[in-house]
């Protein structure tokens, strides 16, 4: 187990994750642990069916993935990230009605000058 304080991880977060390779590694906020980084290769648990999608999915619904970039960690087609997030009743898109209803209307004059 390694050990790492908060601010070698924000000055130096590339020796975090070398350290990271070797085995967990605490980081520590003044004299109190705070996080943990983990490997996900060396983690058996990254292997097993399911966890990249759950990841993928979980990082998406909270903003912080954009759709195709969580298709891509899922290892799956974007048509099929997203029926998985729509089996989950995940919202791939998302907006306020007026934003909906600004792109209908340029649907729809596209649609008719075509």
């Amino acid at each position: 187990m390694e050990v790492t304080n908060v601010s070698g991880l924000k000055n130096n977060p590339s020796e975090a994750l070398r350290k990271a390779r070797k085995g967990v590694v605490v980081v520590m906020n003044r004299d109190e642990p705070d996080a943990l980084l983990v490997h996900l290769e060396k983690n058996q648990s990254w292997s097993l069916p399911g966890v990249r999608a759950a990841l993928a999915t979980a990082l998406f619904r909270d903003g912080n993935l954009s759709l195709g970039r969580a298709a891509r960690l899922a290892e799956m087609s974007l048509a099929a990230f997203m029926q998985h997030l729509s089996r989950l009743n995940i919202p791939v898109i998302s907006g306020s009605d007026e934003e909906v209803q600004r792109d209908m209307d340029t649907l729809d004059a596209w649609l008719a000058s075509s």
